[in-house]
């Protein structure tokens, strides 16, 4: 039998595995594959969890990480990076060290620091390993505006900053981009911002879904990953994976007594011309985007 020679971008993850398959690695590989692309998987930690929340974790050693991520990378050229939960300071050092190598290699984090139960997942020193070791290196950061807030903090603060201002201190650190998502804030509709140096980007606002979800955060992340692995622009991408996220977690199913998972196969069931008409009028586009982007709305 001929083989086929002609490889799907390849992404590579680091993440926590998370049994109940909705988010962390199990959640990127679903979304990774489901959008075109062949997942690497570098498994940072362990966890136990279910849809309710997670229990406990244990990072890998680093050295395992790195070995793991070596491995592939000596076998494989990467198209993308995408960055979850992290497990360890040590990880986040090994994991910097390896992405400077890959200069041209866009890498997307997602800068998970609780769980949608809130759950801790990130030290304070983990926070700050982060911010100086790895945003320096991103493409896109993907935090929710706590996460936004938690990572920008300043001891100089005498009151809470805006996003804004939030952001403004994340692309000082190093970040290209940034898309700061609205979920928690208590707006009529979610508004999800995408930041560069030059400004607001673009803003993208929908309805609110009802219902929480397990893992939409790592879905956006590993949909802007697979977007930009599949050679769009950065603001085409982040359109693109807040269409994807938006029928995934319209679509999302309940198997537990917790947070709804998404459902990444969505495509493979729905009636698409019903499904995609309603998505095209969830969203609005303001500022410099072009088409309209459907809800993205959860926690990680």
């Amino acid at each position: 039998m001929p083989q086929n020679l002609e490889s799907p971008p390849l992404v590579m993850t680091f993440s926590a595995s998370d049994p109940s398959g909705g988010a962390g690695m199990q959640a990127d590989i679903m979304t990774l594959a489901s959008m075109g692309c062949h997942p690497l998987s570098v498994i940072t930690a362990i966890t136990v969890q279910d849809t309710m929340g997670v229990e406990g974790l244990s990072a890998i050693e680093a050295e395992w990480v790195a070995d793991q991520a070596r491995a592939l990378l000596e076998d494989m050229p990467v198209d993308a990076f995408k960055i979850g939960v992290l497990g360890s300071v040590e990880n986040i050092a090994a994991i910097a060290e390896i992405i400077a190598d890959y200069p041209d290699v866009p890498l997307i984090l997602d800068p998970v620091l609780a769980s949608g139960r809130g759950d801790e997942l990130a030290t304070d020193e983990m926070t700050h390993a982060l911010r100086e070791l790895l945003l320096p290196q991103t493409t896109i950061l993907t935090p929710n505006s706590l996460e936004a807030r938690r990572l920008a903090e300043s001891d100089d603060d005498e009151q809470e900053p805006t996003l804004a201002q939030c952001a403004e201190r994340l692309l000082d650190a190093g970040a290209e981009t940034v898309l700061i998502t609205g979920t928690h804030e208590s707006t009529p509709q979610v508004v999800n911002t995408l930041y560069n140096k030059a400004g607001v980007v673009r803003v993208d606002n929908w309805p609110r879904l009802p219902g929480q979800f397990h893992g939409s955060g790592c879905t956006l992340a590993s949909a802007l990953a697979a977007m930009l692995a599949n050679g769009l622009e950065i603001p085409d991408a982040v359109r693109e994976a807040q269409d994807y996220t938006w029928h995934a977690l319209a679509k999302a199913f309940r198997p537990g007594m917790g947070q709804s998972i998404p459902d990444r196969l969505f495509w493979a069931r729905e009636d698409e011309a019903g499904d995609a008409a309603g998505g095209e009028q969830a969203g609005t586009t303001t500022a410099a985007g072009t088409a309209a982007s459907p809800n993205v709305r959860g926690s990680h």
